[in-house]
């Protein structure tokens, strides 16, 4: 009988492990001495969890924001307030993801800034400032250690997807640029944790939490429209379909069923030994850039 590959059988756990998480909060992480087995760098991780935040987001912001909008269902930033009936706007639901993440045993945590935020705890400051600029430059992420929160950071950058988004900043009162325009690099999206390379086992509990962090976000939307006057019913329908919004499993499965090639295809990739390095056992792909 042919021998399945260790690589495949360890993939096929650690999915399996994945969907449990996407469901579930995820269990503490093992101490430190109980870690076995090749480690990755976590800039991959970061890479893979950013991807899938895009995902959601867009999902968020084009099928439930701006089909929701078109059949009068609210989006505002006051949206916690109680006399206030609307959802959270699109960075709002990412802020709602970050604080679910700030909840939670694994030691990840999600930032968007911006040089131009409405408000003003947005504000990219220090090193994140400067790496930004760089940014704005190149177009394209950067990875870099933190000297001053010491973690390992990587920044992605955020655009204006829909006009919606730009309208809303145009208009604000407190919008310090009136003038952003459809597809500009509006801020950047930071990920942060305290280790250079993690195991396996940790990279799927990352995945695992900011998939939580996602299903708080849209539950608390959710929970939000019960209260409205005139509440959208919830079930297997979409805003497009009429004055509708799915459930919390409907929404998630949509995601995942969007999300999960890519997430599998980089697990596989992340699965395979890596090779060899012509410039030395000290020179690391995964060394952070000051």
């Amino acid at each position: 009988m042919k021998r399945v590959p260790f690589s495949l059988i360890l993939v096929s756990a650690l999915i399996t492990l994945a969907i449990y998480l996407f469901v579930s909060a995820p269990p503490p992480l093992p101490e430190a001495g109980a870690r076995v087995g090749r480690t990755i760098p976590i800039n991959d991780v970061l890479t893979l969890v950013a991807a899938e935040n895009d995902i959601a987001r867009a999902l968020y912001t084009n099928d439930i924001v701006g089909a929701g909008k078109k059949v009068g269902i609210a989006f505002d930033e006051k949206w916690r307030e109680p006399d206030v009936q609307a959802g959270p706007l699109p960075a709002l639901f990412l802020r709602e993801s970050a604080m679910s993440l700030e909840k939670s045993p694994v030691r990840l945590s999600l930032f968007l800034g911006s040089d131009f935020p409405i408000s003003s705890s947005n504000l990219f400051k220090g090193k994140q400032q400067d790496v930004f600029q760089k940014i704005r430059q190149t177009q394209k992420p950067e990875f870099f250690f933190a000297e001053d929160t010491q973690l390992y950071t990587a920044m992605f950058p955020d655009y204006a997807s829909v006009q919606g988004c730009v309208d809303c900043h145009n208009a604000h009162g407190d919008s310090p640029k009136k003038d952003w325009k459809l597809k500009d690099m509006m801020g950047a999206t930071t990920w942060a944790y305290p280790s250079k390379e993690v195991t396996y086992e940790e990279a799927v509990q990352i995945l695992g939490a900011v998939r939580q962090g996602f299903r708080e976000a849209y539950e608390k939307f959710l929970a939000k429209t019960k209260t409205f006057s005139n509440p959208p019913e919830i079930g297997d329908r979409w805003p497009k379909e009429g004055y509708y919004l799915p459930s919390s499993e409907v929404f998630l499965a949509e995601f995942s069923r969007r999300s999960s090639g890519g997430t599998v295809q980089r697990l596989l990739v992340m699965a395979q030994p890596a090779a060899p390095s012509s410039r030395g056992p000290d020179a690391s792909a995964s060394r952070p850039r000051d």
